[in-house]
């Protein structure tokens, strides 16, 4: 299957004063660091090379994950460097350990879905890029995609619309081409990315029917907690 990158570069401001030490992807769940429970289910998913891209305290999560032996994986790092990158200006930094396509995961988020049809949905579709997307009704964020009859008309983050009903799932396909476009090294929000994909046609849809769970606020590491717990993988 394609590699996988995990953007965990944030600053996790939103989880303090528990990422005032530790990044984002070492916060305990349920009695395991969250990277861990991510790398074991990508593994089950026949997942096999990964690739970290990693900023604020980042050498803690090499320090634990290592080289993926451990879980059956191949990982690899991309730093940021001295300037965080953001998400778009991370995946960037990280494509020449990519390659051509490759799926993208935000390091903040547990996805209860199939990755195999996913990525035969991508090369069906002979778009650039796939966006998986859930019927939302703004019950766990703002929805942001307009999805009609099985297309993805519009994805708008930061200006969404009355009739978006649907909400990025987090979880993409991209070839890497896609970023030619965008500066080396500096900051740029992958939400800009999907943003101009979607209104040029080139952005994919899949629809999934589970809800996401993320860790990205201290709600949502409750009800990430919850999860874990009912299905008694404390």
């Amino acid at each position: 299957m394609l590699p996988v990158a995990i953007l965990a570069g944030g600053l996790a401001t939103r989880l303090r004063p528990i990422t005032e030490t530790i990044p984002k992807a070492l916060v305990d769940v349920a009695g395991e660091p969250f990277i861990i429970r991510q790398l074991r289910y990508l593994r089950a998913q026949g997942l096999q090379r990964i690739v970290l891209c990693i900023g604020y305290l980042g050498e803690m999560i090499q320090a634990i994950v290592g080289d993926g032996s451990k879980f059956g994986l191949d990982i690899t790092y991309s730093p940021d460097g001295p300037v965080l990158l953001g998400t778009g200006g991370a995946l960037k930094q990280a494509l020449p350990l990519l390659g051509e396509r490759f799926f993208v995961l935000y390091g903040d988020s547990f996805l209860p879905v199939a990755f195999a049809p996913i990525e035969q949905a991508f090369f069906a579709s002979n778009k650039t890029a796939l966006m998986t997307v859930l019927e939302n009704g703004d019950r766990w964020d703002k929805s942001n995609v307009l999805y009609r009859e099985g297309e993805l008309v519009e994805y708008n983050k930061h200006a969404p619309k009355p009739d978006m009903a649907y909400i990025d799932y987090g979880l993409g396909v991209l070839a890497g081409k896609v970023l030619d476009s965008y500066p080396d090294g500096q900051a740029f929000d992958l939400a800009e990315v999907y943003h101009a994909l979607s209104l040029d046609g080139q952005l994919a849809g899949y629809e999934v029917h589970e809800r996401f769970y993320e860790i990205g606020s201290h709600n949502g590491l409750k009800e990430t907690e919850t999860y874990f717990l009912e299905k008694g993988e404390a």
